[in-house]
């Protein structure tokens, strides 16, 4: 499947702004939780919690699909391909993986600071809001830099399209 000019930036471009919202709602999300650790204010943590709470829940996923989404149609949309560069497999990979990580870690911590900080209690554990943004933070960053930087070249699949299509006569048709 080859995009149309048009539908390709199109896709660029909800791909670029879905990424961008996923690191800004995890700033976010970081900086909620930084306030929640180091205030000694009660109302402070339950206000930080409640917002954290609130990206986690109406926010993140729905920005976390559409960035697979888009990212996945664009590499099998386009001549980037979905395992044919290194970078784009290993971006397809973390995504996948910030995605999970996303509905079965980060998620759940919130959840459970924020129900602990409603019911009266100190936040249980302030790694869980920390440690989850953290690591997306990370994640993302490096995401952000392998789009640019493209490193590592083609991957074993990409060099051998590659060297079909250099050979006439011979290319098989690229598969996605």
């Amino acid at each position: 499947m080859k995009l149309s000019r048009p539908a390709r930036r199109a896709s660029l471009v909800v791909h670029v702004v879905a990424s961008a919202s996923w690191l800004g709602l995890t700033l976010g999300l970081l900086a909620l939780g930084t306030a929640a650790n180091t205030t000694g204010s009660a109302a402070t943590v339950e206000a930080s919690v409640r917002a954290m709470k609130l990206f986690a829940d109406r926010l993140l996923l729905p920005v976390a699909f559409l960035t697979l989404l888009s990212g996945l149609m664009l590499s099998l949309g386009t001549p980037w391909g979905l395992a044919r560069h290194r970078w784009v497999w290993t971006k397809f990979w973390l995504t996948l993986a910030t995605t999970t990580a996303t509905v079965f870690a980060l998620r759940p911590g919130v959840d459970t600071a924020a129900a602990a900080v409603a019911a009266g209690h100190p936040l249980p554990d302030g790694g869980d809001v920390l440690m989850g943004p953290v690591v997306s933070l990370s994640a993302y960053v490096f995401m952000t830099v392998i789009s640019i930087l493209k490193p590592w070249g083609p991957t074993r699949r990409g060099r051998r399209l590659r060297a079909a299509a250099r050979q006439p006569g011979t290319a098989a048709p690229a598969r996605g």
